[in-house]
């Protein structure tokens, strides 16, 4: 089934998502992502994930600041769309863009629908859920809200390194994600051009919302519940949980690198202290006379 599709999306999450269409024969002619950003100390312009990865398989990008524009709805109007994806794009879409295809316009939802609906269903899943899930659903104006053609609860049994059950570090829940919401969009898109699928309305009373992460939540304090503390450690590995300690009478940053919850107790194992290299726990605290 050739069909003409858009793909919305940004980050790695949505590079990914594009690799496992790429796969089922579903590969985009056109990736929109959000513009370039500075990174790093010296503020480099670095492209988005997806934008790396369409160059890298010779697909078209578009990289609007404003997606209300003349221009850009005159340039995505020029073909005839099938259907547009949208997985992890970054900014709203209005409901104009959304009903230029045929088909209408999928979404890529990592959480289960109505619940978690918002900026960062996967941080939010590990931090405040016991489950999670993927959602395929048919994009309206508002956020999250519209009918489900698929969803699926994750499995999440055996972990990396033999660990059990929840919570997952948000890179394990990611790469599972991906597995699951890959899957499932080359099993729905098929069937959903072709009639097979009848969309099924949210239950809205039960949906539940969810803001964007900022940095400061990654701050440590020890003394917070030793399980939330874990729970925070495993969401926001992306944005490097740290605590302060002193040596040497200077206050310095460490980043928790790794961490398990043992006998109701959270037990640190990787650090990266501020101006050194990774290393176990234990040996930073035997390096020097910290105070954590």
């Amino acid at each position: 089934m050739k069909l003409k599709i858009a793909f919305f999306g940004t980050p790695e999450f949505s590079a990914k998502i594009l690799e496992k269409m790429k796969d089922g024969g579903f590969a985009p002619s056109l990736v929109i992502a959000t513009p370039d950003k500075p990174k790093g100390r010296n503020l480099v312009m670095t492209p988005p994930a997806t934008k790396i990865w369409a160059e890298q398989n010779n697909i078209a990008v578009l990289q609007p600041t404003k997606l209300k524009t003349p221009e850009f709805l005159d340039e995505l109007k020029k073909t005839d769309w099938d259907l547009f994806i949208v997985a992890s794009y970054g900014k709203i879409i209005p409901q104009d863009v959304l009903d230029i295809p045929k088909y209408g316009t999928i979404n890529v939802h990592p959480s289960l629908l109505p619940r978690l609906r918002g900026a960062s269903p996967m941080q939010s899943a590990i931090l405040k859920e016991k489950e999670t899930g993927m959602t395929l659903m048919l994009m309206d104006a508002d956020m999250d809200h519209g009918p489900i053609l698929k969803q699926e609860k994750l499995d999440i049994k055996n972990l990396p390194a033999g660990r059990q059950g929840w919570p997952p570090q948000i890179t394990e829940l990611e790469n599972m994600m991906v597995e699951v919401g890959g899957r499932l969009l080359n099993e729905v898109i098929p069937l959903w051009v072709g009639g097979k699928i009848k969309p099924k309305e949210q239950d809205h009373s039960k949906a539940t919302y969810i803001d964007k992460i900022n940095k400061e939540e990654a701050l440590i304090n020890f003394d917070d519940d030793p399980f939330w503390n874990y729970r925070k450690i495993q969401a926001l590995q992306n944005y490097k949980p740290y605590f302060f300690t002193e040596r040497n009478n200077k206050k310095i940053r460490v980043i928790i690198k790794e961490a398990k919850f043992e006998d109701g107790e959270l037990v640190i194992m990787r650090v990266l202290p501020e101006g050194k290299k990774e290393m176990d726990y234990q040996d930073f605290l035997r390096g020097s006379n910290n105070k954590v």
